[in-house]
């Protein structure tokens, strides 16, 4: 692009070391980059206003305190009531972040939007715009499939095509403030990485129940089933023979079933609010993420009048009401939906 057509692009700049690399990228392809830090409440905006000085790029600071309230965090609070276990960020990226990215963009005149997702933006077989696992372990594009099809076309993904470790040394090359940040790995909104007093500081929380076998027998006393989530082994606190899992949150009883964990494989899971993102045929074969990790698993998808449906064609381990399935065809995701249930070894 010549400094004469220069396109503009929103770039969500947190003031870490993706987003500030994304910055650079993209003002080296040429864009006019906008910078927006999004600011929840909690301040941070300091590292992402001197990365944006040290580029020479338009800063500003919208507040989105409110609208995380009302979108991310207020069902994160219902979900663990209710025994789920929610992905807040999948959430958050369709209902809070990249709206409020779009909404500067129009402000300015921007036809792009811009983050330091490890995602890419391809042309599909129909030629509409597909999205993309990243080309390298740190792939991001799970916590994105929840984002309408209808965005695709107008999106950027700078670091896509590169992994982690290069992404830091460019940052190190350019002599970014921001170089040596570390990564952050906690929920933006529990900064301090404990959910369970986050939702205790809230207000009222499920109180301690009884562990139970399978068989309704008692096996001890559980914090309170926020604390837990299915196929969880760590912080039981109860001996056995054996090792015990979580295999089942029933918050109507305020029990926590606890097993050997030979009934966490599942053979299909369902769900619902289907999000396409790509064609994709009732029966096709797929592979399936059931969270936000590199493990797949072989499936054929079914739209029933129930909802999305998986068949698993080899077991897959805990799938866990709240959280998301995303189907891919290759690198290309497909579309996603929560979780309600599954049907795991021994059931129809």
């Amino acid at each position: 692009m010549s400094g004469t057509d220069r396109q503009k692009v929103v770039l969500g700049l947190s003031g870490g070391v993706d987003s500030s690399v994304a910055a650079l990228r993209l003002r080296e392809q040429g864009y006019e980059v906008h910078a927006l830090y999004l600011d929840i409440g909690l301040g941070g905006a300091e590292a992402a206003r001197e990365t944006a000085e040290e580029l020479g790029l338009p800063f500003y600071v919208r507040d989105i305190s409110q609208q995380l309230e009302e979108q991310v965090c207020r069902p994160f609070y219902a979900d663990y009531l209710a025994g789920r276990t929610p992905l807040p960020c999948a959430r958050c990226n369709p209902t809070v972040k990249f709206p409020a990215l779009f909404r500067r963009a129009e402000e300015v005149g921007a036809p792009f939007v811009a983050t330091g997702h490890y995602a890419r933006i391809r042309p599909g077989a129909d030629g509409a715009p597909t999205l993309c696992r990243g080309a390298h372990a740190n792939d991001q594009a799970y916590l994105l499939a929840r984002l309408p099809q209808a965005w695709l076309g107008q999106l950027v993904f700078p670091l896509g095509d590169y992994a982690k470790a290069q992404v830091r040394q460019l940052a190190r090359d350019f002599g970014l403030p921001v170089a040596e940040k570390p990564d952050s790995m906690e929920i933006c909104f529990i900064p301090h990485g404990d959910y369970a007093a986050w939702l205790e500081d809230r207000g009222a929380v499920p109180p301690p129940g009884p562990f139970v076998d399978r068989a309704g027998k008692v096996l001890g006393t559980h914090k309170g089933i926020h604390h837990y989530t299915i196929g969880q082994r760590r912080g039981l606190g109860i001996p056995a023979e054996h090792r015990l899992f979580v295999s089942e949150i029933r918050p109507e009883e305020n029990t926590v079933v606890l097993s050997d964990g030979t009934d966490l494989m599942a053979h299909a899971v369902w769900g619902q609010g289907w999000n396409p993102l790509a064609p994709l045929e009732s029966g096709e074969g797929v592979t399936l993420r059931l969270r936000h990790s590199k493990t797949e698993t072989p499936a054929r998808f079914l739209l029933t009048p129930d909802g999305p449906r998986a068949e698993l064609l080899a077991p897959a381990r805990a799938p866990t009401p709240g959280q998301l399935a995303v189907l891919y065809r290759g690198d290309t995701v497909l579309g996603s939906f929560w979780i309600t249930g599954a049907a795991r070894q021994g059931s129809p």
